[in-house]
């Protein structure tokens, strides 16, 4: 049976042409160690890891590549701006679409002080930024949210929330997990202070590499939340306070790095909006044949209006991991199913505690597939 993935909010497949080559070729040829290694070999591979720093910050917006930090994926970034940032008796605000990688650490940093108020959002996913604005308090040091949902796709208003911070004051985080690679976002334009993101979804490189960018106001205040060998400054004791050496203690993922400036590069090539226009068509395909089959509920907005290409459907008159199973059984339709590690968000679509059927579409789908899952859906239900 053929396969179909539509797990791409999970993460992306296939990769980047490229990638996969790109990877082997440094772990066959010379996978040696920058800032240690004092050799040609390890000096060619340092420049590739800053060509890749200097491709993020122009795919972001970022003033200096400097403040590009690798990490390996979203989950360690918001940790580190989490963790690194507030202290006791701070107050942030996030969003009802947050995933557990911002209330997880949130709800440990409860335990020495910190405190934060969940914005509203509607049953669309739509938050208003007068709604955040109503949360913000006299302790609020920041606001954090998520750029578009991960289980109902809806965009977020960053640019509205990143001039409500800027004139409050306050930092301002975003989570591109599910948008990296598919929407343009200008950090400089947008206020954005903390900017996390993970190469192996939109921006089609391998899992476990991912970062951060952070603005130099913000870099004042935040402590690393890691310390180790930098191979910079090894005669002190106290971890360096140049970018990005402050933040990237021990040795860094080169494979992943070198497979995400192969990615990076194909994106570049191809073009954000080439690749975002195809998704949404297919997602504008795959919502209209929805449309007649009773028996499901479309959680979310129903048309491709301030959307990403992440579909969630509840299957009413069915349970949903039954659904999905049968969708792989059956059509050989892979789906994500379940709350999506993010319960807040499932609360606010009101899809808690059974979850959804996950539909995350790429660029290299096809209508085709698109046809063999609608008609899997009509036989389930």
């Amino acid at each position: 049976m053929e396969k179909i993935y539509f797990d791409n909010g999970s993460t992306s497949w296939p990769k980047a042409p490229g990638v996969p080559e790109a990877m082997a070729k440094l772990l066959a040829q010379g996978a040696f160690n920058i800032n240690r290694g004092n050799y040609e070999g390890a000096y060619e591979i340092e420049g590739v890891v800053l060509d890749t720093r200097e491709q993020l910050a122009k795919l972001f917006h970022a003033h200096d590549s400097r403040g590009v930090v690798f990490t390996p994926n979203v989950t360690y970034s918001l940790n580190f701006f989490l963790k690194g940032f507030l202290h006791s008796g701070d107050h942030i605000v996030v969003t009802g679409l947050e995933h557990n990688a911002v209330m997880r650490p949130l709800e440990q940093l409860k335990g020495i002080g910190v405190s934060y108020d969940i914005a509203p959002v509607d049953r669309e996913g739509n938050l208003r930024a007068e709604d955040l604005a109503a949360c913000i308090q006299k302790n609020t040091r920041a606001v954090l949210v998520t750029h578009a949902s991960n289980v109902c796709g809806t965009v977020v208003p960053i640019q509205e929330i990143g001039e409500l911070c800027a004139r409050r004051g306050l930092i301002f985080g975003v989570d591109t997990a599910q948008t990296a690679g598919t929407l343009d976002i200008d950090m400089e334009k947008w206020g954005i202070d903390f900017l996390a993101f993970t190469g192996h979804k939109g921006l089609l490189g391998p899992q476990g590499i991912g970062g951060f960018l952070i603005s130099e106001r913000l870099d004042k205040e935040m402590s690393p939340l890691v310390a180790g060998g930098t191979g910079s400054l090894s005669d002190s004791l106290i971890m360096p306070e140049n970018l990005p050496d402050k933040y990237e203690s021990g040795t860094m993922n080169l494979p992943g790095i070198i497979g995400l400036h192969a990615a990076l590069s194909y994106l570049e090539d191809t073009g954000l909006d080439r690749i975002h226009r195809r998704k949404m068509e297919l997602t504008e395909y795959f919502l209209q044949s929805l449309r007649g089959i009773s028996g499901i509920r479309i959680v979310g907005r129903n048309n491709c209006e301030n959307r990403i290409a992440v579909v969630s459907l509840d299957f009413q008159i069915r349970d949903n991991a039954v659904a999905a199973f049968e969708l792989e059984q059956e059509a050989g339709i892979m789906t994500r199913v379940g709350l999506h590690c993010a319960p807040v968000a499932h609360r606010s679509l009101g899809t808690f505690p059974g979850g959804t059927v996950r539909f995350a579409f790429s660029a290299v789908n096809r209508e085709e597939e698109i046809d063999k899952c609608i008609e899997a859906i009509y036989k389930i239900v």
